[in-house]
């Protein structure tokens, strides 16, 4: 058989989109580095399937039908690397090469830069939907050379998710388009995630909730406008009992949160940019504080602090924190969209975010019914500079501030922290204020270092000997 698409790396992501594709009609060649991978999916899943499995990377490219595509699902990095050294030389002018790694979007714009050296096309495509996705339909989320995929344009279509505005897949833009909106996409994913796992810790500690009765209120929240992924995963998680043990398992989970570095990367080139993302910086540092088990174990036997029972009405609090929630999600989504904008004008990307927001939909982890008002929004003004700004979610900022406050302050009183809530807060505290105490930090850079500053009743730059007084 001669292959429509190929397939290099066989992990789970990798055999599960070869699965995909095959179910949706196309031919697919497969390859991985050790022949194990490939005759395991051969042998097992993809036994009388149209998988054509190969077993060096030669035999792989003959096996595809020009121009060839293939799909690399090789781990991000040095591995990525290693495989197109070897498989751009094989390749003809006009094949096309996709990435659907987690690829840092600097190496994705390096590896563009060789294939056009070869004539070849590249895109870097963000994939996002875990091994359930990549079986049943993820978010894709391609960027690179248009011309690329105008000829793949099909199979990713019909290998996504069919969402209710469509293929959750677009071409996003030139260079790292697609690599930068799945880094940010992770980063809103860091948030959303921390930011439950707070609301957990409030029930847990604060109101002495078992998870049975976490599992019921989450659940109830996902039935409303906070519906989406990782609402219904939380309440399956907390319904789940060990069967060796028959305790809640996720009560036997050690507490350090791991990172593969998207996220980390997104707080690092919100930084780098001078964009506004607060949340997702917290969330981030929050993992990193959680990997200090030891140092916190003996800081829990120094350091003393209040009670954590918040001491107030469960349904009450319950109600704050459904607010509480909600707005930081949607500050979350803010914060990573407003990213996206700096970037695509500083990158010559050219994204819709609208279009980013259909894409994610569905298939991807941070699919929610917010992405619905979020999309609608960003459609009636494309360069609208705050979510917040925008229906339904300035009314729902009046309705549910309060609550958003009350949360972030029994949570302090009680000793419990909340940095993706507080930081939520704070960010849209500051972004309404139209003056803000910058006026003094300003004073203070050109007293110590003459850095200049303006003033508000004169244009120019202005220095002042502050010490002459």
């Amino acid at each position: 058989m001669t292959a429509d698409v190929g397939v290099v790396g066989m992990a789970v992501m990798g055999q599960n989109l070869a699965l995909n594709m095959e179910n949706k009609g196309y031919t697919v060649a497969v390859y991985n580095r050790t022949r194990e991978r490939t005759e395991e999916l051969a042998e097992g899943r993809g036994r009388g399937l149209r998988i054509v499995p190969t077993y060096d990377l030669p035999a792989f490219v003959s096996a595809l039908s020009r121009p060839r595509r293939v799909l690399s699902m090789v781990k991000a990095g040095p591995g990525t690397d290693a495989v197109l050294e070897e498989l751009f030389p094989l390749l003809e002018e006009g094949d096309l090469v996709m990435d659907g790694g987690n690829a840092h979007f600097a190496d994705t714009e390096r590896r563009l830069a060789q294939a056009d050296r070869r004539g070849l096309r590249y895109l870097g495509v963000g994939v996002s939907g875990g091994e359930y996705g990549a079986l049943h339909g993820p978010a894709i989320m391609p960027g690179g050379h248009r011309e690329g995929y105008e000829t793949v344009e099909e199979v990713l279509t019909e290998t996504a998710a069919q969402g209710p505005e469509g293929p959750c897949c677009a071409y996003l833009g030139p260079g790292s388009a697609g690599h930068y909106v799945k880094m940010v996409h992770n980063g809103i994913e860091y948030a959303i995630m921390q930011t439950i796992a707070e609301s957990y810790d409030v029930m847990k500690r604060g109101l002495s909730m078992a998870p049975a009765e976490m599992a019921e209120v989450f659940s109830r929240w996902n039935q409303g406008e906070l519906a989406g992924y990782l609402l219904e995963i939380t309440q399956k998680i907390l319904r789940y009992s060990d069967p060796h043990t028959d305790e809640p398992l996720v009560e036997l989970v050690l507490d350090t949160a791991q990172q593969k570095g998207t996220g980390k990367w997104s707080t690092q080139v919100a930084l780098d940019e001078g964009a506004g993302a607060p949340t997702i910086a917290a969330a981030v540092f929050a993992r990193i504080v959680s990997a200090l088990k030891g140092e916190r174990m003996a800081a829990s036997e120094v350091l003393g602090g209040p009670a954590p029972e918040l001491g107030a009405d469960k349904n009450q609090v319950l109600e704050e924190m459904h607010g509480a929630l909600y707005l930081t999600v949607v500050s979350a989504y803010d914060q990573g969209l407003r990213q996206l904008r700096q970037a695509s004008a500083e990158r010559g990307y050219g994204l819709s975010l609208s279009e980013v927001a259909r894409v994610w939909m569905d298939g991807c982890i941070i699919r929610s019914r917010l992405l619905f008002p979020i999309r609608k929004a960003l459609s009636e003004k494309p360069d609208l500079p705050f979510l917040f700004l925008a229906a339904p979610f300035s009314s729902r900022w009046r309705e549910h501030h309060c609550a958003l406050r009350s949360t972030v302050a029994s949570a302090h009183q009680a000793g419990i922290p909340v940095p993706a809530m507080s930081s939520a807060l704070d960010f849209i505290d500051g972004y309404r204020t139209g003056r803000l105490p910058a006026n003094l930090i300003q004073a203070q850079r050109d007293f110590f270092g003459a850095h200049t500053y303006q003033r508000v009743d004169k244009d120019g730059t202005f220095h002042t000997q502050w010490d002459e007084l």
